[in-house]
């Protein structure tokens, strides 16, 4: 049976046809060649700037996998992942780096999100027989992604806090509610999508290595017994030296809170800055005390980082082409105008609606309107809403190019309806909490 065309396909087309269109109209088809290039500029350098975060904590990820984190975290969640995707093996490394990616997103860590999302989507690639074409759990993987389960978004809050709003913290509660909402929505979109349609992707059970050895993890290839062999662990004055640095580094932060003077300020920096240090360090001394050449394998998972970076360019210059002429051209200002009387009915302030059509599209984009709603009247209503949008949702196709670009999945199935349904669940939801607590 023939196979449809994913929806990308259509997706990608129709924003490039229509910003075509609709720039012959309005006369604006010298911003739209300007926007193609630019954008396609602008992603080459966007991946090149991913180069050195992806080398850094794919690194930092490849300590973790050799020293055995990775298999005592997926050991540890196996019965709640295990539900959410039966398709993975109970203790393969992608269930570790799809918690740690999760995690990551869920405290505002997008530097570091993002290559674990990378991480983990290699991972479930290579349990994937049908390359270029997505899995069911790349698919529910990709959707809870772009649903984005933030807990803290500490950025947002220090946009409202810069602005002058009188209480910028305000948003957790509504982000939070709205994230949650959007990402059981991605669950439920994309075991419905799988339930409902007649494409069956099955994944095959690493029981034997397979023959592309260099894609495969050691943990599968090698056998746990020959990785342990590897191992020298430190003796007791490693290990002491090690738990001095700990107590050092507690040490530190507890002098640091009892010589502040503002606590809620001293929260933030601590959330904001004291996180991804205290996490490089758990993950290097976990390795370190777990007998794994933590240099070497570092440097062994940085390579991995750079080929990573290349490979995702073709994707994102396409997205961020045909995104950039679709707002060069007007088309977005159009789609806006035209469902505006609608979403008015229930109750989107007309300042807000360009919010939620821009958040799924670019992040910079969204964070500017964003900032612009906030400057102009932070303790507003429509200040409150797009807070909570931009702190519940997240830019839908830049990690679809992202992460399918990385492990090349040209088919992404029902991936971009379930996080499009995720995204509209999230910011509807915004939309009435926002109404109920301001």
């Amino acid at each position: 049976m023939k196979k449809r065309p994913a929806a990308i396909n259509l997706i990608w087309l129709f924003m490039i046809l229509l910003a075509t269109v609709v720039a012959s109209y309005n006369g604006r088809m010298k911003d739209v060649v300007d926007a193609s290039f630019e954008s396609a500029k602008s992603s080459v350098n966007l991946a090149i700037g991913l180069i050195g975060i992806m080398a850094l904590w794919l690194g930092l990820m490849k300590v973790a996998e050799a020293g055995g984190l990775m298999r005592l975290i997926a050991r540890a969640i196996r019965p709640v992942m295990h539900r959410l995707f039966p398709d993975v093996p109970a203790e393969h490394p992608a269930m570790a780096a799809m918690i740690m990616n999760m995690a990551a997103n869920a405290l505002g860590l997008g530097n570091a999100a993002t290559p674990m999302g990378i991480k983990a989507m290699m991972e479930l690639d290579r349990l994937n027989p049908n390359k270029g074409e997505a899995t069911n759990a790349m698919c529910l993987f990709l959707a809870i992604n772009t649903s984005s389960v933030t807990i803290l978004p500490l950025g947002v809050i220090g946009v409202r806090a810069a602005a002058g709003a009188a209480e910028p913290a305000s948003i957790l509660i509504p982000s939070l509610v709205a994230t949650i909402c959007s990402t059981a929505m991605a669950i439920v979109a994309s075991r419905a999508f799988v339930r409902f349609s007649s494409h069956k992707t099955l994944i095959e059970r690493p029981s034997k290595a397979p023959e592309d050895t260099e894609q495969c993890p050691a943990s599968i290839c090698n056998g746990e017994k020959e990785v342990d062999e590897e191992l020298d662990p430190p003796g007791r004055v490693g290990r002491w030296a090690a738990i001095l640095i700990v107590l050092a580094f507690a040490g530190g932060a507890v002098f640091r809170v009892l010589t502040g003077t503002d606590w809620q300020d001293m929260g933030r920096e601590i959330l904001s800055y004291w996180l991804v240090p205290a996490i490089m360090c758990g993950l290097l001394l976990f390795g370190y005390l777990r007998g794994v050449k933590v240099y070497e394998a570092a440097t062994a998972g940085a390579k991995e980082g750079f080929q990573v970076a290349i490979k995702i360019i073709p994707f994102l210059v396409m997205i961020l082409v045909a995104i950039g002429m679709f707002r060069a051209s007007g088309a977005f200002d159009l789609v806006v105008s035209a469902v505006q009387p609608i979403t008015s009915m229930i109750g989107m302030p007309a300042d807000a609606l360009p919010m939620a059509f821009m958040r799924p599209l670019s992040g910079s984009g969204a964070f500017g309107i964003m900032s612009e709603v906030v400057s102009r009247a932070p303790d507003s209503f429509s200040s409150f809403l797009v807070s909570t949008m931009q702190g519940s949702t997240e830019t839908t196709f830049y990690v679809l190019a992202v992460y399918f670009g990385a492990v090349g999945v040209v088919r992404s199935r029902h991936a971009v309806p379930a996080a499009l349904l995720a995204d509209a669940t999230g910011i509807l939801m915004a939309l009435v909490i926002c109404h109920i607590m301001f």
